[in-house]
């Protein structure tokens, strides 16, 4: 305890100088004004933001970094909740609501409980980065290929038992995730698959293109489907910018339990931060609905509350396998390891003994970034409503926009915008036929990282299919997942979900 203490006074006596606040300040800044651009997560804010740094001192040039990491972070759950956009995946699941209750005239405590959720699950995500980044190491080693696939089978279980409405629909949506999924090249052989020649599609299908195309599209051709009156974003009654008594009683428990979830699964190298926030939704709609409560997915802030807070703990603890293996957990830790790289910074073990100021200076200033996040949002929560009044004819053409620009810089080629429109109609069919893209999305981003899990199991195994079960995380993992899908399929259960969604 002594130990932590030191290490956390050291860390805060680095982050604390007037030039490195002065750069954790415009790291936050920057990264919620970019991000809260539709389509630019925090992926593209970093990569568009990198050469920014360049001249920096190292330390200086993380913290920037982490910065922009949480301010992109922070303002791709303001689009999914404002005009449902999500910019990057953990949003996902917060659109569902949280656009249900911008829809309502509820986009401040939406907008609220997403940056309060997300400042106390950051805080403790940081305790727990700094308390146990020693020991977890250890729990991430007993993590192989076999464990991995198990856990995104759960993974994808959890999908189907989230999605509303029909259990067939859902399924068949991760199916069809998991296929987009597979275009590309093969990770074993190098063979392009599913490309029909075009070159473009060597790559695999962006998650960007898609999430933009079914989410952002989809969602402008059926609002200009409707008439004018009907439309979504022309949100006149906005009442009260923050939660109510009801709304911080409501959501505290889900924050609690968001942050628990994170934590634990952000260690998880390999997409664990991202499996939280649907893991996190999936938990609240487990727990039982209160008296006169709104269903999910039809504006309930327990909603938007858990997955935020279960997607910023993740963010900070899935810096333990960054900094104490050198393995990034996903694509916004691997432009870490390029900055680091850059900056002559070997991530692993060695950080936190050949640079401990870097270390817990680094630590440090994601505590500040949190603080100054809610500082700079809460107050700005107003002025992001603002752009609910703007009529919607002026609105869309704009979100068309940002949305093309947001998917031409991810690889600078035309072929995206054009795949993008394409996933917008086939969005809007999707919304006919009463399919939720959730699931799908999920599927895409997992199926190829299972199929990469399952080859390398096999290959270490030598073809024996039992490696799943005869090692102990797999096995337990894979039970709880057949338990799940047992527990859902089992007519009385089914019942009960017809009548749960049945609002919807």
């Amino acid at each position: 305890m002594t130990d932590l203490i030191d290490h956390l006074s050291l860390g805060f006596s680095v982050a604390f100088t007037m030039q490195n606040l002065l750069y954790a300040l415009l790291g936050c800044l920057l990264g919620t004004l970019i991000g809260v651009l539709p389509g630019l997560g925090p992926v593209t804010t970093i990569a568009m933001l990198l050469p920014a740094t360049y001249a920096l001192p190292p330390i200086a040039a993380l913290i920037m970094l982490a910065g922009i990491y949480y301010g992109a972070q922070y303002g791709g759950s303001t689009t999914a909740i404002l005009v449902n956009l999500p910019g990057e995946a953990s949003s996902v699941v917060t659109a569902l609501d949280g656009y249900q209750m911008a829809k309502k005239g509820r986009a401040g405590p939406a907008l609220a409980a997403a940056g309060i959720g997300s400042f106390f699950a950051g805080s403790v995500g940081t305790l727990v980065l700094a308390a146990f980044a020693v020991p977890l190491t250890e729990v991430a080693f007993m993590f192989g290929p076999a464990e991995y696939f198990s856990l995104m089978v759960l993974g994808l279980i959890g999908a189907v038992v989230l999605a509303s409405g029909s259990l067939l629909k859902a399924i068949a949506m991760i199916i069809l995730g998991l296929l987009f999924g597979m275009v590309g090249t093969d990770v074993n052989s190098g063979v392009a698959r599913f490309s029909f020649d075009i070159p473009e599609l060597t790559d695999g299908l962006g998650f960007i293109v898609i999430a933009m195309g079914v989410f952002g599209y989809g969602e402008i051709i059926q609002n200009l489907a409707k008439p004018e009156e009907e439309r979504a974003l022309n949100t006149k009654k906005v009442s009260g910018l923050m939660p109510t008594k009801a709304d911080f009683k409501a959501m505290m428990p889900a924050i609690l339990r968001g942050t628990a979830l994170g934590s634990a699964l952000g260690i998880l190298p390999g997409g664990g931060a991202l499996l939280s926030s649907f893991a996190a939704y999936t938990i609240e709609k487990k727990t039982k609905l209160k008296p006169g409560e709104v269903p999910f997915g039809q504006g309930n802030i327990r909603g938007v509350a858990a997955p935020e807070a279960a997607n910023n703990a993740g963010s900070q603890t899935s810096f333990i396998p960054l900094l104490t293996l050198g393995i990034p957990p996903n694509a916004v830790m691997a432009l870490m390891v390029g900055a680091m790289t850059i900056h002559n910074i070997q991530p692993g073990p060695q950080v936190m003994t050949s640079n401990p100021e870097l270390f817990w200076g680094l630590i440090a200033s994601m505590w500040i970034g949190n603080l100054m996040l809610v500082i700079l949002n809460l107050p700005l929560v107003g002025l992001w409503i603002k752009l609910l009044s703007v009529p919607y004819r002026w609105m869309f053409p704009a979100i068309v926009l940002f949305c093309a620009v947001g998917v031409y810089s991810t690889n600078n080629n035309t072929f995206d915008i054009w795949t993008t429109g394409m996933f917008g109609v086939i969005g809007y069919l999707f919304v006919k036929f009463g399919c939720e893209p959730a699931p799908l999305l999920l599927g895409l981003i997992l199926g190829p990282m299972m199929e990469e899990n399952l080859r390398r199991a096999m290959l270490l195994s030598r073809g024996d299919w039992g490696v799943f079960v005869s090692r102990p995380i797999s096995a337990s993992l894979l039970a709880v997942a057949a338990l799940l899908l047992l527990i859902v399929l089992s007519p009385s259960i089914k019942k009960k979900r017809e009548e749960a969604f049945v609002e919807e």
